[in-house]
């Protein structure tokens, strides 16, 4: 392994930490233990040891690292090791190698999130030679990609030790700007099993997709509700809850009453719990509404329902320490709300462990083909953390 320590120059560590992120193949759907033990070698070479959290399967794991003394309170920078796919996207180059181009990083991640992740790595030697007096925490994650999982059994560890952080910086794309709310997001499966006959008789049948086309007209008629009546919020792009089916399976054959229908559907809620409270309301209401007359065709016809996905929404209050904070190391007076979901919800509602959103790199290139960030924001980025250091070194 070359030196971490004296690389010819700052920009030159993050770009060789980066590089090597980004060929672990670290798709939601395998596993990141090599990626975790890469990381675990980089920060003993350093004289640090991380606590490895390990899931149930044993084939993922997050990392919990200190930095500075173990008996007060610190700050930590949060980000998660694991990427969206590749398959059927047109990529230039092989997406799990860097590739450079005209001052920008090309490849499977590096926008979300490895840049951020790399640049808290590449400056783990200040953080030592600095001599903290508040801690540095890393917290790194697997599983944020499909429903923020993996960041959870993490927070659970955390929320049980004697010395609570101040806060936490999670490093998704906003461009360094200072998220300080997102909407939270919860998603339900329902399944209707209905009665399968010949479409000659298909009175005699319980038709699956046409109750679930109630259910979908249901889900729109309150999505309308939603963006006409419900609170809104200037400081998100929509500045609504939202509602939607996104995905419905159906059918086997033209002269089929079809037996079988699922319908994902999510609300994305501006309130804290505000996503599974609609919800939780529509399924109650197909429960009373649909159910019913689905079992009048047959008893053992029905609905079954799955939640698919949960987590809350971020709402740090503005002039929170946190925020504040923020702002003096990125060098700004404005903050915003994002789009898009992330884990700093979770340290908030888990760990309660006032949280905001600020990371290099563009949410405009993340999941795409020939993914990147520019070199430009990784330094951006570089800054922030080396202004967190001085801060934390003083305090």
């Amino acid at each position: 392994m070359p030196n971490p320590i004296f690389p010819s120059s700052r920009p030159d560590r993050i770009r060789n930490m980066l590089a090597e992120l980004v060929t672990f193949d670290t798709i939601s759907d395998r596993t990141n233990l090599p990626l975790i033990a890469h990381i675990e070698s980089y920060l003993a070479f350093l004289g640090v040891k991380g606590e490895r959290i390990t899931d149930e399967t044993g084939t993922k794991a997050s990392l919990w690292v200190t930095i500075g003394p173990e008996d007060k309170p610190g700050l930590v920078l949060s980000g998660h090791t694991d990427v969206v796919p590749v398959v059927g996207q047109d990529w230039s180059h092989d997406p799990f190698k860097l590739v450079e181009r005209d001052g920008k990083l090309y490849g499977r991640g590096t926008t979300d999130m490895k840049g951020f992740v790399a640049v808290c790595l590449a400056m783990v030697p200040e953080m030592l030679e600095a001599k903290l007096t508040t801690p540095i925490h890393l917290a790194i994650s697997y599983d944020e990609e499909i429903g923020c999982v993996g960041v959870r059994p993490m927070l659970a560890e955390i929320a049980k030790k004697k010395v609570r952080p101040l806060g936490a910086f999670i490093g998704e794309p906003t461009e360094m700007k200072v998220i300080i709310g997102h909407k939270g997001k919860h998603g339900v499966r329902a399944t209707f099993h209905g009665l399968a006959r010949h479409s000659s008789i298909a009175p005699d049948g319980v038709n699956a997709i046409e109750h679930a086309a109630e259910l979908i007209t249901e889900i729109r008629r309150r999505a309308v509700k939603l963006a006409t009546e419900a609170e809104r919020n200037s400081l998100y792009d929509v500045p609504h809850s939202t509602l939607l089916t996104s995905i419905v399976h159906g059918g086997a054959a033209l002269n089929i009453v079809p037996d079988t229908c699922t319908v994902d559907f999510e609300c994305r809620g501006i309130g804290i719990a505000e996503s599974k409270e609609v919800t939780d309301a529509i399924v109650a209401w197909a429960k009373a509404e649909i159910e019913p007359a689905m079992k009048a065709g047959h008893p053992e016809c029905g609905i079954d329902f799955e939640e698919i996905l949960d987590y809350p929404a971020l709402d740090t209050k503005a002039d929170a320490a946190i925020v504040t904070l923020a702002k003096q190391l990125a060098g700004r007076n404005d903050h915003a709300k994002g789009a898009f979901g992330t884990e700093a919800s979770l340290f908030t509602s888990m760990a309660d462990i006032p949280s905001v959103v600020i990371g290099p790199g563009s949410i405009a290139q993340a999941h795409t083909p020939d993914e990147f960030i520019a070199m430009a924001e990784l330094e951006k980025c570089a800054s922030f953390v080396e202004k967190l250091i001085a801060h934390c070194a003083k305090n």
